[in-house]
């Protein structure tokens, strides 16, 4: 499936998790498999915080997603300046970036896109813009009926409590 989706938020707090939920209907509409779906949303949700917190002076921030059948590609973006665009590239792309000490209050969230994406890079020019790539993969268990369709004999699990 091929898609394309952008949507235009005021910078709310309230917004993170409408942008969240509209991008998290069109990841489950176009079947890609929830642990992908979960690590996209959390990515984007860091993004969209980033944006809301740090984007002044502008009144709003964009999320843009394109899917392709094997991926999926995702821009948050706002024309506010970012505090210093070089020091936060550097954060993007560094083959280390340091943890933020542990009574920091911030920090964690370039550290979770990098971790949860392929791709995570950053532009500051003309709009301060986190960009997000994750390659989608088939990582569900195929439901009963899917297997009886392919002509397997579904396999009982149980779990240990």
């Amino acid at each position: 499936m091929d898609a394309v989706f952008s949507i235009s938020l005021p910078r709310q707090a309230y917004t993170v998790a409408v942008a969240r939920d509209v991008l998290g209907t069109l990841l489950a509409r176009a079947g890609v498999c929830r642990d992908c779906a979960d690590d996209i949303l959390l990515a984007v949700s860091e993004a969209c915080a980033n944006a809301v917190d740090h984007g002044r002076p502008a009144s709003d921030y964009r999320v843009e997603a394109e899917m392709g059948t094997r991926w999926c590609e995702l821009r948050i973006s706002h024309t506010g300046k970012a505090p210093d665009p070089a020091a936060l590239a550097e954060r993007f792309t560094a083959d280390h970036t340091p943890l933020p000490g542990l009574e920091a209050e911030s920090g964690r969230g370039i550290l979770l896109m990098r971790y949860l994406m392929d791709e995570v890079a950053f532009e500051g020019e003309p709009r301060t813009t986190v960009l997000l790539r994750k390659r989608l993969t088939a990582c569900d268990e195929p439901t009963r009926e899917e297997e009886a369709a392919a002509g397997r004999v579904p396999v009982q699990r149980y779990a240990l409590l």
